[in-house]
């Protein structure tokens, strides 16, 4: 056969991810408040989107019998309708789940300005409104912003103005500031004294000297190289740092096994000094520096609520408050559109209305599948809800892709990074994913709620009866539990339960 070239046509499949595609799943597994920040960027960037920030006059939809989930225009101020394309999240779709049903009903809607709903009536929105002077007053009543905000110094602050203070040389001044870069969150030095002195050739004995007047600032036991030395700083401070005293810190390990006859004999004083010592080591504070760590606690934003229904079963629909509002202006579009001349606006104008369309139908189609996978994991742990976390039953995502008819990936890029607000408490959608555990019968248990069983006989323990892990394993076998002992120890150490030698010596 001769080697020789020419071109052949062949005809074949294959699955190709368009950048829509790849911005359709990146939607999927982001959260609200991940999203928000994502449509923020595509309204600057795309001139075809806007942000809906009017009220949709759901009353007349509801009485022309529309559904109100979807609607193709938005009401401006003055009554008229222009040509929008929207998603509108204020009516947030949402699903009955009876007790003995699946259907879901993913059309109806509600109105979010209930106040069963969690939201505000006309009246108490006025009423919040006065209450502000109007918004846009300078009541000198009424504080500003930056007034009502408390600002706290950090450690390096409050470290820097002891050393301007404090600390009159200026090489040692020098010297201070990077040994104040080298403490860490707990407030130890964590690098090598030898390296400040190289770097800053002077002498080891200087940068130890420095660091000596450190150590006199405040917080007490700042700027302490080891445990030991940090407590010593703060009992130093009280004037109790005696000679007994600095053998105990010598000898923490003994403290840490709880050998107190060791200490005892180490330290040349009978057991009950060795207790009043004890006693006094746990009024101090091993971390001086976490205490200017100041951290924000920043709430969950549930993505999902979920609440009983008054005729029995459970309402479950999405958190409209945290989802973005987004219109597309056709308008808008036909009047840029018609104006333009070259090819290449033109064609950019379309490219930015084929996105701007493209991320309302994406937005679309991540709130139907949230609701969908939600709406059954709630149907599959019913008795969870009902009943508690005994009563968790083991689940995969090939349960649930299985039930609404999706693949397992989709499943898993909904439920990362998703929460769900219950009756019970605000959970991970990932939650209610257990392994199952073997029940003496042939039925299944779920691992979290043998996890829960276990916290319960440990929490429940008497000082004088200890349960071991074999203990806990025969009790489960009892109640039906097929578990081998080193699950029981995996899970007892996940939730950072010491051992039955451990909890004996604490409870003692």
């Amino acid at each position: 056969m001769a080697l020789t070239p020419r071109l052949d046509m062949r005809q074949s499949q294959s699955l190709v991810m368009t950048p829509q595609l790849q911005q359709a799943i990146k939607l999927l597994q982001l959260s609200n408040l991940e999203l928000g920040e994502f449509v923020e960027e595509e309204l600057e960037k795309n001139p075809m989107l806007e942000r809906d920030e009017g009220q949709r006059d759901r009353d007349d939809d509801n009485a022309a019998g529309t559904d109100g989930d979807f609607e193709d225009g938005a009401r401006d101020g003055t009554g008229e309708t222009e040509t929008l394309e929207s998603i509108d999240f204020d009516t947030a779709q949402k699903a009955v789940i009876e007790d003995d049903a699946r259907d879901v009903d993913y059309d109806n809607t509600y109105s979010d300005d209930s106040p069963a709903d969690g939201g505000l009536d006309q009246h108490q929105t006025t009423s919040f409104a006065d209450a502000g002077s109007g918004g846009g007053s300078f009541d000198p009543l009424v504080p500003n912003l930056e007034e009502t905000v408390s600002e706290r110094p950090s450690l390096r602050d409050h470290l820097n103005a002891q050393l301007s203070v404090d600390i009159t040389d200026p090489v040692d001044r020098v010297i201070g500031l990077h040994l104040i870069d080298m403490l860490d969150e707990a407030g130890y030095i964590s690098g090598d004294l030898e390296a400040v002195a190289d770097l800053l050739e002077c002498d080891v004995a200087r940068v130890e000297a420095t660091l000596a007047k450190l150590q006199n600032f405040d917080p007490a036991g700042i700027f302490a190289r080891s445990l030991a030395e940090c407590l010593g700083l703060q009992l130093s401070e009280k004037d109790h740092l005696d000679p007994c005293m600095q053998t105990f810190l010598d000898n923490l390990d003994l403290v840490g096994k709880r050998d107190f006859k060791g200490l005892a004999k180490v330290c040349g004083a009978d057991s009950e000094d060795v207790l009043d010592m004890v006693e006094e080591i746990k009024t101090l504070d091993p971390k001086p520096a976490l205490a200017f760590e100041h951290f924000i606690t920043q709430p969950i934003t549930p993505d999902v609520l979920m609440r009983p229904a008054p005729g029995g079963g459970w309402i479950v629909e999405l958190n409209s408050e945290s989802l973005p509002r987004v219109l597309v202006n056709n308008t808008y579009y036909a009047q840029v559109s018609g104006q333009t001349r070259s090819k290449s606006e033109k064609q950019y104008i379309a490219d930015q209305f084929h996105s701007a369309n493209w991320l309302v139908k994406s937005l679309h189609q991540r709130a139907t599948t949230i609701l969908k996978v939600a709406s059954e994991l709630v149907v599959q742990q019913s008795a969870f809800f009902a009943k508690g976390v005994q009563h968790l039953k083991p689940l995969v995502l090939r349960d649930i892709a299985e039930a609404i008819e999706m693949h397992e990936s989709t499943v898993s890029r909904v439920t990362s990074n998703k929460y769900i607000a219950t009756p019970r408490g605000i959970y991970e959608l990932k939650y209610f994913f257990t392994q199952a555990i073997a029940a003496t019968g042939g039925g299944v248990h779920s691992a979290e709620s043998v996890r829960h069983r276990i916290k319960a006989l440990i929490d429940e323990e008497a000082p004088k009866k200890i349960l071991s892990d074999d203990k806990i394993v025969e009790i489960l076998k009892v109640e039906g539990v097929e578990i081998a002992r080193r699950t029981v120890a995996k899970y007892r150490e996940s939730m950072k339960i010491p051992s039955s030698v451990q909890r004996r010596r604490d409870k003692a």
